[in-house]
């Protein structure tokens, strides 16, 4: 198993990486529509889009818990 204190970077390489490829199939479908190719093409922009989504996912979602626990009353 892997250690606990990897917690937050795995939490981030999921979540980016499901959110990437939802987001760019998205798009790229609604870019191209249904061609021949689009799974490779895809997986393709996917990948990129992979690339920038992770290290974002690791700066920003430390703020946005911040921003949570300032709104959300105990």
């Amino acid at each position: 198993m892997i250690s606990k204190r990897f917690a937050p970077v795995l939490f981030a390489l999921f979540l980016s990486g499901a959110m990437s490829l939802l987001v760019s199939g998205v798009s790229a479908f609604r870019l191209v529509g249904p061609v021949d190719g689009f799974i490779a093409n895809w997986a393709s922009v996917w990948v990129t889009s992979w690339v920038f989504a992770f290290p974002v996912v690791l700066i920003v979602a430390p703020m946005a818990r911040r921003i949570v626990d300032w709104l959300v009353c105990e």
